[in-house]
Parts: structure tokens; C-alpha cells; sequence
């Protein structure tokens, strides 16, 4: 009888670890979101910058009474661009959203938010990105929903646009809204 070699073994055990690894993978709760720590937690602080020419944001703006957004964003993201008339038609039904800028120049969000409009109650200016790191962001657009006391409901990550903000940010927005 021959003997056979862990050696020649191994391989199909790896490859047989990947499959169940994928496997698993596949039928997790949400395969698609990020996990995000804040969720149950009090909002994190603001940046202490503000965007000059705009109204600051203020830590009585994330608890507020009402469901509020948190919207991480930075005039040379391109995704930041396509959710922006999202915002604008959010801002329009009257629901309060804060901008945190970040990342940016003072100049560059200025006028982009004097060239598109702004949809923002408050607005926050975040160069370093350090408070984007308090939210645990890990890239623009970023949207987080609170409630009326402050407490995050729900993360999302990506431009509010398409099926996946359908599918994912509005079933979340509507249940934090008591709908």
C-alpha cells in the first residue's frame, strides 16, 4: 500500500476551507452591508470646523426630535455628485439632513455646494477626515439615519441613487419614520 503525503493533501483541504468559507459567506443576514458598531450607539460628536458661508452643524441638531440624517460627503466625489438632487428632494420634504465635508478644501465645497445648492440644515468641515473616523466611514458618500434622541438606526454606505438605495436605505428610512 502506498503511502500518500500530507503534501498532496493540503491543496484539497485549502480549496475545500475556501468553498465552505464562500459558502457561508453567501448566506449571511446581509452580504452586501457593512457592519457598523454605531447602530444602537448615541451619534458621535462633530467636527468642530464648519464651512464657512453655511450654517454650522451642532451637536442639538443630532437629536433634534426628528429623524435626522448624517450625510458624509466631499465636492471631488463622483458618487457624492450623482446622490446630490436625492438630497435636494429630501431637503425639500422637509427632512433635516447635516453635511459632514471631508477630506476637501474649504474652496472646492464652497462652491460646490454654491454651483448645486445645498441641501443641508447644518454643515460641517472635516479636512483631516478624523471625525469620519469616529463614524467609522470608510469612504464618501456616507448616510447615516438617527433618531429623534440621537441614536444611529441604520448605516449606509454608497450613493443614495438606484436599487440599491430602494432596496436597502428606504425600507430603513421609512421604519425609522414610523411607516
Amino acid at each position: 500500500m502506498a503511502k500518500v503525503s500530507p503534501l498532496m493533501i493540503a491543496p484539497p483541504l485549502i480549496f475545500a476551507a475556501f468553498v465552505l468559507l464562500a459558502v457561508v459567506g453567501m448566506f449571511r443576514e446581509d452580504p452586501e452591508g457593512l457592519p457598523s458598531t454605531l447602530v444602537g450607539q448615541p451619534a458621535p460628536g462633530l467636527p468642530e470646523g464648519t464651512l464657512e458661508g453655511f450654517p454650522a452643524a451642532t451637536p442639538e441638531m443630532l437629536a433634534s426630535g426628528k429623524v435626522t440624517l448624517v450625510n458624509f460627503w466631499a465636492s471631488w466625489c463622483p458618487p457624492c455628485r450623482a446622490e446630490h438632487p436625492m438630497l435636494l428632494e429630501m431637503e425639500a420634504e422637509g427632512i433635516p439632513i447635516i453635511g459632514i465635508n471631508f477630506k476637501d478644501t474649504q474652496a472646492n465645497a464652497f462652491k460646490y455646494l454654491t454651483e448645486d445648492d445645498n441641501p443641508f440644515v447644518g454643515v460641517s468641515f472635516d479636512p483631516q477626515g478624523r471625525t469620519a473616523i469616529d463614524w467609522g466611514v470608510t469612504a464618501p458618500p456616507e448616510t447615516f439615519i438617527l433618531d429623534g434622541d440621537g441614536t444611529v438606526l441604520f448605516r449606509f454606505a454608497g450613493p443614495l441613487v438606484g436599487s440599491d438605495y430602494e432596496q436597502r436605505f428606504l425600507p430603513a428610512f421609512n421604519k425609522a419614520m414610523g411607516q
